[in-house]
């Protein structure tokens, strides 16, 4: 059976399901880390995708547009990043606990809407997904091509925004006032820059990236909501940022890695070999604890991280 896995064909199927697999924890791990690097830890992360999946279902099978999903859950996602930001960054609460309390919120918030919406229906009804988009030439390169360039719009976008937020953050003038804030927001205060306004811009960003891989994984890559199905991607999302060390390429390269071992369990399972599922399912999350052990300093980790900043 092990020989069945390591085919040519299943390995392109495996790294192909990687990258797939590997939007939504990438859309949401590169909010995070925006969000992060401002100051602010976003513990609210699942509760935001599981609300964005949810709002995207919804809107999509009430409009009939795919694209009205996707705003929506961006929207939906980024609205619970400003409530979120009212409360640790005007009212000063603890951020963990309020990332707790936006998880909850998700999670019942999300179940009792869709049994509000769909009362009596028995099953929530099923809408179309996206399709993979191929792009012409390159998605005929053997082996790259399945692999890379036939895929989702929404996977390309994740992809396309590792060099675009790097370059924001690193090389220019804005990003180096949002990293400002998280290592050092007295500075910015000195210099008459208002750190609350930038902290509040980072979390409203991180929350719509959240809503966008939420809606990756009800009109992207599914046809109905389910309660809980983010199946917490929004935790590996936080880790991945700790993992990658707060910076967009070692980011990326976590989040291959965890996906790869989820799209590995997955194809283990297919082949039938003969392994307890329970054991396969456990492995991303095992990775991430043991990724957790590993980078337990907070050396690479903004100074002021989880501190809210007061003017003295």
């Amino acid at each position: 059976m092990f020989d069945d896995l390591f085919q040519a064909s299943i390995l392109v199927s495996v790294a192909a399901a990687t990258i797939r697999i590997a939007t939504p924890l990438l859309l949401a791990a590169l909010g995070e880390l925006v969000a992060e690097r401002s100051g602010v830890y976003n513990m609210g992360l699942e509760g935001m995708m599981l609300m964005g999946a949810f709002t995207g279902y919804l809107a999509a099978y009430e409009s009939g547009s795919l694209w009205v999903g996707v705003a929506a859950a961006g929207f939906t996602g980024a609205m619970m990043a400003l409530v979120f930001a009212i409360l640790v960054i005007t009212l000063k609460v603890e951020q963990i606990v309020t990332g707790l309390a936006i998880n909850l919120l998700g999670a019942g918030l999300s179940t009792y809407w869709l049994r509000s919406a769909f009362a009596g229906d028995g099953q929530t009804p099923t809408i179309p997904f996206f399709a993979n988009v191929p792009i012409p030439i390159l998605s005929d390169i053997p082996v790259l091509g399945p692999i890379l360039f036939d895929q989702k719009l929404l996977t390309y976008l994740a992809f396309l925004l590792v060099p675009v937020i790097w370059f924001f953050l690193f090389r220019t003038r804005y990003g180096l006032i949002v990293r400002c804030a998280g290592d050092n927001p007295k500075a910015l205060d000195v210099k008459g820059v208002q750190v609350a306004p930038i902290q509040y811009a980072a979390v409203v960003f991180g929350g719509l990236m959240a809503g966008l891989g939420g809606a990756f994984l009800s009109v992207g890559s599914a046809a109905r909501f389910v309660p809980d199905m983010t199946n917490g991607r929004g935790w590996l999302a936080i880790i991945i940022v700790i993992a990658g060390l707060w910076r967009p390429y070692s980011i990326l390269a976590a989040t291959l890695v965890f996906s790869f071992l989820d799209a590995l369990q997955l194809q283990i399972q297919g082949v039938g070999i003969a392994i307890p599922y329970q054991l396969m399912l456990m492995m991303p999350y095992v990775a991430a604890i043991v990724a957790l052990m590993v980078r337990r300093s907070r050396a690479s980790a903004p100074s002021m991280l989880g501190v809210p900043y007061t003017r003295e």
